[in-house]
């Protein structure tokens, strides 16, 4: 009530010296000018005029006894001059009047134009002075300057101060960023600023409160004074800003409370201060790249607080600053993180690079992908045919399932998502229940425990080779950009790893192919004889493929064959010998086989095989198989074949090659088995020859060499019977002379009347031909040939002319009996050799007795 009072009766006396300040300087000096110039000769002329009517009206009498009629024209004269004194100070008073108005309008309009501008600057400096409506109301130009000039006085005293404050407050700003910005990262950020604040402005408590998605949000730095509650680390799911008030912080609006309970502020925003005893709290917004990362909050909790304008420009500065500094700490950091980024890929990319082969690639990379990621699985899941798979590498953190080596058919995956991956599409799926996933890709996702998934492609030699995923399981993430990022990158370097890996070991596969070609070739090439080549040849390709079965197929005439080599693992069933009448290879495959065709079957179910040729295959336990054509002497001599009869195989492109290479090898070994057998026969047969010539020669008579030839020849030649057939006129003969085995019949001295001789084969052997009949069946002899040679129980035969004196003396002959037989041409040569040098012999016989005939007669 005292205090009521008193304001009331201040309030009286100021109006009471409103009133007595009603007149303006003007007046008030003009007032002052008349009465200091005008009254002074006004006194003077009425008390001159009063004296000199007090003269007169006492003098006037005694005047008046001496003479009446002077006296009167005295009395007149003075008066007349009293009333032109009068008049002349009437005069005078005007003047100076005048003369005290005119100098005072000219020293008061000086002192008025003082004041109005005084009062313009003042209007200026306080619009909402209290003393500005009693001045201008009072229109004392005097008082008003005076008091103008002591309010600025006191406005000078303030600015004064304010200038020092800001000073400080831009020294303490510019100390504050400085220390900010030495912060390499947003924890120190927040925590340098909330703690160099609260020293700076000494207030009991300063925090930052940082804002989720939805405008809920948490303090995640604060510096408060000992005593105090904590406030760090709470969450507030509801913060209850009025209306507009996000905009107004997004627009950078402060809001500066002295008392939160006179702050317009709803009972929940009490009720929270109030729990951490504030009473007084400054708000600024933090911009973070122009969206609105929190707020900076200073709390007075000791007391309330009137905030200072500068206070609050240099909090919102700071708030400013804090923004900047966490763009930059956001850039040092992705600087920071694109560095070790980079660091991690280039040390990912050097392990992945280290693994020579495709199985240690994708486990490197799995492995260090999920230590670069700290996430709980990392898989490479590899597409077939269809776009079903098969997780073929895994890492994965021990308490999560296992799914290397799980067959996934998942039935999303073909509806539009190949080209997408097949173009570098990195998808990252922050929530599975939150991305619009179809609910059999959920599903298949759940099967694995997965959270959160972030998939890239593989592209191996440009084709869609398969994924690398990565799995979190024990919560949704938000994936960065950084991550995604070097996630595709390692995706990427996976698919030139596999590309390299691939190269590497096709280089190796060459290598190894070329250095196995050769030992193979090396090995065949010591197989002087065919069979050892092909036996030799289906031992080391069974070895170097590791493959169940290989063999060497073998034509004959019309295109069936037999199994002439072959190499099988024990637990398979042999077909070495066996006879193939296989209807369905005549259909086409000949010619192709004979330009070179490589056939490889990775499943006999799944190639289109007719069913002749699944059932033949079949018989073999055939799965799969590969075959390559022989060419022998440039004609297609038979098939090299692997056959795989523990499962189906996907036979390789190098092991293909190198097959095909070996079949090739096998028909040059063939051939030069051929000439080596060539050579060698030709070597054996020139020795032979020379051997029987000899032993010929040694006989001096007609049946001796006859006998020794027949002996020799069949012993060279390996056959049943050798005999000679000796002709009568008639072309008739006789046996004279045989070697036969025993178990075959004897036929010696066997007169022979031959039907068929005389019609066309005299002159044949006259003239030194040689027939070779592999089979007395098959060539097409006449019958009664036929029947004759099989009284002999011959299968085939070999004849060669015996020429004696220029003449066809008879025939050597050979029978196999036991079996067709294929006469080999050096076979032939020989025989056709020996039967000449018999024929020479004999006529070396001839000439020898008649010259000991004639030298015994000449003795005689």
């Amino acid at each position: 009530m005292s205090q009521s009072f008193s304001q009331s009766q201040t309030r009286q006396n100021r109006q009471q010296r409103l009133w007595q300040q009603k007149w303006s300087l003007k007046t008030k000096a003009i007032v002052w000018a008349l009465s200091i110039s005008v009254l002074p000769v006004v006194a003077i002329g009425t008390a001159t005029y009063k004296y000199g009517i007090n003269l007169i009206n006492t003098q006037t009498p005694q005047v008046r006894l001496e003479s009446e009629q002077s006296s009167t024209e005295t009395e007149l004269a003075l008066e007349r001059q009293l009333s032109l004194l009068l008049t002349g100070m009437g005069v005078t008073a005007i003047l100076t009047g005048a003369i005290a108005v005119f100098v005072t309008n000219r020293v008061i309009s000086r002192v008025s134009n003082v004041a109005a501008i005084s009062n313009k600057i003042k209007k200026k400096l306080r619009p909402d002075s209290e003393f500005t409506q009693v001045f201008i109301a009072s229109q004392d130009e005097l008082v008003m300057l005076e008091r103008n000039i002591a309010l600025f006085t006191d406005l000078l005293s303030v600015l004064v101060q304010e200038k020092e404050a800001e000073a400080d407050y831009s020294q303490l700003l510019i100390k504050i960023t400085r220390w900010v910005r030495e912060s390499f990262n947003q924890e120190d950020v927040l925590k340098t600023t909330s703690e160099e604040i609260r020293k700076a402005l000494s207030i009991d408590r300063v925090t930052i409160f940082c804002f989720d998605s939805s405008y809920n949000g948490t303090f995640i730095a604060e510096s408060v004074a000992p005593g105090l509650p904590k406030i760090l680390g709470v969450t507030v799911s509801e913060p209850g800003f009025e209306a507009g008030y996000i905009e107004k912080y997004q627009n950078g609006s402060i809001h500066a409370i002295d008392n939160i309970h006179q702050g317009d502020l709803s009972d929940g925003d009490i009720e929270l201060l109030e729990q951490f005893a504030v009473k007084s709290n400054l708000v600024a917004p933090i911009l973070k790249g122009k969206q609105l990362f929190g707020l900076l909050i200073a709390h007075q909790c000791s007391r309330l607080r009137f905030w200072q304008q500068s206070e609050i420009d240099l909090f919102s500065q700071i708030a400013m600053q804090v923004g900047f500094a966490l763009d930059y700490a956001n850039l040092l950091q992705q600087v920071d993180t694109k560095a070790d980024n980079a660091q991690v890929f280039i040390e990912i990319t050097r392990s992945i690079r280290q693994s020579l082969n495709e199985e240690d690639v994708l486990k490197t990379t799995v492995e260090e992908a999920r230590k670069a990621l700290s996430t709980d699985r990392v898989l490479v899941y590899s597409f077939d045919a269809n776009w079903s798979g098969i997780i073929i590498a895994e890492s994965v953190v021990p308490g999560y399932p296992k799914v290397l080596r799980s067959e996934i058919q998942d039935i999303c995956f073909g509806q539009g998502y190949v080209e997408k991956y097949q173009s570098g599409r990195v998808v990252a799926t922050n929530n599975i229940y939150e991305a619009g996933l179809a609910d059999c890709h959920i599903n298949l996702l759940e099967s694995f425990a997965v959270k959160a998934n972030l998939v890239a492609p593989i592209l191996k030699d440009e084709q869609l080779f398969g994924l690398l995923i990565a799995h979190q399981c024990s919560r949704p993430r938000d994936w960065q950009q950084s991550e995604v990022d070097l996630f595709a990158q390692i995706a990427m370097q996976v698919g030139f790893a596999l590309d390299h890996a691939r190269l590497l070991q096709r280089i190796e596969a060459e290598s190894v192919q070329s250095q196995l070609l050769a030992d193979t070739i090396g090995i065949i090439r010591q197989s002087l004889n065919e069979e050892d080549v092909l036996k030799t040849t289906v031992e080391e390709v069974r070895k170097a493929l590791s493959t169940d079965r290989v063999m060497v197929y073998s034509f004959d005439a019309d295109w069936s064959g037999t199994v002439i080599a072959e190499s099988v693992v024990l637990t398979y069933p042999k077909v070495l010998r066996a006879e193939i009448q296989d209807p369905c290879f005549g259909q086409g495959y000949v010619e192709e086989y004979q330009s070179g065709r490589v056939l490889a079957i990775n499943n006999i179910y799944e190639a289109g095989l007719a069913d002749c040729h699944i059932n033949l295959l079949e018989s073999f336990g055939v799965k799969a198989n590969l075959v390559a054509p022989i060419i022998k002497d440039k004609e297609l001599f038979g098939l090299l074949i692997a056959h795989q009869c523990s499962k189906p195989r996907d036979w390789q492109q190098t092991e293909i090659d190198l097959f095909g290479q070996m079949a090739m090898q096998v028909g040059f070994a063939l051939d030069h088995a051929r000439l080596l057998q060539r050579i060698e026969a030709e070597r054996m047969r020139s020795q032979l020859l020379v051997d029987i010539i000899r032993s010929i020669r040694q006989s001096l008579k007609e049946e001796d060499i006859i006998k020794t030839a027949v002996e020799e020849v069949r012993k060279a030649l390996s056959t049943d019977r050798v005999l000679v057939y000796s002709f009568y006129a008639n072309w008739f003969g006789i046996i004279i002379a045989e070697s036969v085995l025993p178990g075959y019949p004897k036929v010696l001295r066997s007169k022979i009347h031959d039907p068929c001789f005389t019609e066309s084969y005299v002159e044949k052997y006259q003239s030194g031909d040689v027939v070779a009949i592999n089979n007395i069946y098959e060539s097409n002899l006449a019958d009664c040939h036929i029947n004759l040679l099989a009284s002999f129980g011959v299968k085939a035969n070999l004849v060669a002319p015996i020429i004696k004196d220029e003449q066809l003396f008879g025939l050597l002959i050979a029978h196999q009996c036991s079996e067709p037989r294929d006469w080999q041409q050096s076979e032939i040569d020989l025989f056709a050799q020996i039967a000449m040098q018999v024929g020479f012999t004999l006529d070396h016989a001839r000439l020898l007795q008649a010259y000991q005939a004639a030298e015994a007669n000449s003795d005689e």
